[in-house]
């Protein structure tokens, strides 16, 4: 998942980058109106109708999880978790960073070029990298539902 994916997402569903969860939803509910295959008869129309409702819930899902409210909701508990917790794992995939932390949260960066990747690899302290050059610098999400510790 890379910057230029996100940025189809949001032009599938018209919207920009500041766009609320009530904001996504509403294009979110209107878009699969148009587009939902149960209301269209001729089977040819009706896969291409489908295909481009899959794409919707895809980029609604993944909007709705970047979304600001969304990273509002999460923040407290990722600052303690990037500040206090330890990584059990971290790798890259599809372009996207992943880190599995000690407290058992997992996040997704997005746009974290392969050489800072490398960097982290190499480092002496991959969690003391990735404090200095990941966890402020690139736009994330929860890939776990957050645990949050007592």
């Amino acid at each position: 998942m890379n910057s230029k994916k996100i940025a189809e997402y949001r032009k599938l569903l018209e919207v920009t980058k500041t766009a609320t969860l009530k904001e996504l939803k509403t294009v979110y509910r209107n878009s699969m109106k148009e587009d939902h295959p149960d209301t269209i008869a001729d089977p040819i129309e009706r896969t291409a109708a489908e295909e481009r409702s899959k794409a919707i819930i895809e980029a609604y899902h993944f909007l709705v999880s970047i979304a600001p409210e969304t990273q509002e909701k999460v923040k407290d508990e990722y600052i303690k978790t990037t500040t206090t917790s330890g990584i059990l794992e971290f790798y890259m995939e599809d372009g996207v960073l992943n880190i599995h932390f000690l407290d058992g949260n997992k996040f997704e960066y997005f746009g974290v070029p392969k050489v800072t990747y490398i960097k982290m690899v190499n480092a002496e302290s991959p969690s003391r990298f990735a404090r200095r050059h990941v966890y402020n610098e690139f736009l994330y999400r929860s890939a776990s539902k957050l645990v949050v510790a007592d």
